[in-house]
């Protein structure tokens, strides 16, 4: 669940690369390029090993170099520093661009492969919802990767990757939530055994199935990454997802929802204010994004942060399913 919330806002960075960046328009920055790839760029330039890996070309190493030339006047004058194609100035490591952000995105998969293991091992095997949050952790432990190589090189291909990647663990974690808290998830027949799916299960699979398609074609056909809609349908999905967890925290004076098939509406679990728990987390982790500044030592940015403050929640979230799902709610009523 932690993923859905965490890319609400994770396209806002880029969002600025459409509006402005105003070190990568300046003349002095176009300047230093044409002198750099005039003087250093002729066909026996070769570019080190992890460069050559990581898919640099002796242009792409020119603005580097460039960029940071230019902030270093800037932080010896006191003057401002710029974004250049709508990142801040990072120092890069082994050839890639953001290293915090590569390393932190590989910490959050780390948790989610722990969490997977933890959901193999401690969740009931005939749980109904026990495929649902493995295929969830499998996915997200896909996008986390893909986070990772997208900030060790942003190219178009990259983006792509790593945003469809995003916007399938979002959905997908709107997608089950939805299943559990409305109880619409298959169930064993008593008589044979068989797997039954309500006709709300197999509408609302549908649903969810057309809209990631529709959102990958139309990202997908564009002549150029339509960054305002992706944002959009993240911060929809997202938040949408975070309010039924929030249903499931009321008090139980606010029955709105049935927790569990064989309880009352006011059965509330002592660790159902949790689910509120994790949402305040999420959000004020992921409010590290409106702050954008430039990066400490330039290495530590705003969007740096947000992916380490994310991991510690993982781990808190798996924790919470895995008590949900050991829950006596979860138990038939005798006969």
């Amino acid at each position: 669940m932690l993923r859905a919330y965490c890319w609400v806002l994770a396209t806002l960075p880029f969002l600025v690369f459409v509006l402005a960046s105003s070190g990568d328009r300046s003349s002095n920055f176009q300047n230093c390029i044409s002198a750099c790839y005039g003087d250093h760029c002729h066909p026996q330039t070769t570019l080190s090993l992890a460069l050559r890996l990581t898919r640099w070309t002796c242009t792409d190493d020119c603005k580097y170099q460039c960029m940071h030339m230019l902030t270093d006047i800037a932080t010896r004058e006191g003057s401002r520093i710029h974004q250049y194609y709508g990142k801040w100035p990072f120092w890069r490591l082994f050839g890639m661009q953001e290293p915090a952000s590569v390393a932190f995105s590989l910490w959050n998969m780390y948790y989610h492969i722990q969490g997977w293991r933890q959901l193999r091992r401690r969740m009931p095997s005939d749980h109904p919802m026990r495929s649902y949050y493995l295929i969830w952790s499998t996915i997200s432990i896909n996008a986390w990767l893909w986070s990772a190589v997208f900030h060790t090189r942003d190219l178009p291909s990259t983006e792509k990757l790593d945003y469809f990647s995003a916007a399938l663990v979002i959905l997908y974690s709107l997608y089950h939530t939805v299943l559990r808290l409305f109880n619409q998830y298959p169930t064993r027949s008593r008589k044979d055994g068989r797997v039954q799916r309500t006709p709300v299960h197999l509408l609302w699979s549908s649903i969810c199935t057309v809209t990631y398609l529709t959102h990958i074609t139309y990202l997908s056909i564009l002549p150029r990454f339509d960054y305002t809609y992706n944002m959009a349908f993240n911060l929809i999905v997202g938040l949408t997802h975070n309010l039924l967890w929030l249903l499931y925290s009321l008090p139980i004076s606010l029955p709105l929802i049935r927790r569990f098939p064989s309880k009352s509406k006011t059965y509330r679990p002592s660790y159902a204010s949790k689910a509120a728990v994790f949402v305040a987390l999420t959000t004020a982790a992921t409010a590290l994004e409106l702050f954008d500044f430039p990066p400490w030592g330039r290495i530590i940015d705003a969007h740096a942060l947000w992916h380490f403050s994310t991991a510690p929640i993982t781990k808190f979230w798996y924790d919470f399913l895995i008590t949900d799902s050991s829950d006596d709610g979860w138990r038939e009523p005798k006969r």
